[in-house]
């Protein structure tokens, strides 16, 4: 039976360790234990004005399917809010956290000299979200035949229980190693069964998708991803956190979400200095 691995080790280095071994192993990892009740109760204060307003409708759907992308990608009875860095202050020491850059370090940097900040969303799946369709976070990028080098890292932070019945987030273990013919059966999809805090790491070559939403409950998360320094990002940044934003942060974070060159990528006509 198809399992996403726990890690479980005490340590923090011994844990990354583990942790960044099932990732190339299995595709997938969990993590409990990541973010505590003060830092999720943050966090949704500060998106809160964004959810209230958000559509939890299927709307996405339409601006998606007219991009050339499939129809129905995006379940309805879920609100989603995106450029997260700009909107959550909590959210940037996500970014940045040694959990991420411990991933990204061993997966990505030995294909890219740097990584970025590849997408952000929160996700707030309602009663009767039907079931995403499997996809891989790679998938834009078919330039590279499968199975591709590591590209991009994924993440899910639960905000909230995480079960099978409220729409966790499927994973097919292993199968960012899959030829382009090989798709999933039934037994080997697993839902991301975690309690409040975990997070749930995979590789951008791994099937996954939202779960069918059949509780009562609201199933709360937030989404993060990497990729190399030399891709396009999904998320387009410099647009969801302008330079007049970009100026008040971290300079690790602003570094992460793009705001330096790769190897001469991304180079800008700089006003004159103190401008």
């Amino acid at each position: 039976m198809a399992a996403i691995p726990v890690c479980k080790k005490d340590s923090p280095s011994e844990m990354i360790a583990e942790m960044i071994a099932a990732l190339e192993r299995d595709g997938c990892a969990i993590v409990h234990g990541v973010i505590d009740q003060s830092e999720r109760d943050a966090i949704a204060r500060e998106l809160k004005p964004y959810l209230d307003s958000a559509d939890p409708g299927a709307s996405l759907n339409k601006i998606y399917e007219a991009e050339g992308g499939p129809a129905d990608f995006y379940p309805g009875n879920t609100k989603r809010v995106t450029a997260l860095v700009a909107k959550s202050e909590t959210f940037r020491g996500f970014v940045t956290h040694p959990l991420m850059i411990g991933a990204c370090d061993a997966l990505l940097k030995p294909n890219s000299r740097t990584y970025q900040v590849h997408a952000t969303a929160a996700l707030v799946i309602g009663p009767g979200a039907t079931e995403q369709m499997l996809h891989r976070e790679e998938d834009p990028f078919q330039f590279f035949k499968l199975p591709r080098p590591n590209m991009i890292i994924a993440s899910m932070w639960a905000l909230s229980d995480f079960t099978e019945a409220n729409g966790g987030t499927h994973i097919v273990p292993g199968s960012h190693r899959w030829p382009k013919e090989r798709t999933a059966r039934p037994e080997e999809i697993v839902a991301a069964a975690m309690p409040a805090g975990s997070v749930l790491l995979w590789m951008g070559g791994t099937f996954h998708g939202a779960g069918a939403n059949r509780s009562e409950q609201w199933r709360s998360g937030v989404f993060l991803s990497y990729s190399l320094g030399w891709l396009r990002q999904e998320e387009n940044q410099f647009l969801d956190v302008p330079p007049n934003i970009a100026r008040t942060l971290p300079k690790q974070v602003r570094d992460l979400i793009g705001y330096r060159m790769h190897l001469g990528l991304g180079y800008v006509d700089a006003p004159p200095k103190g401008e």
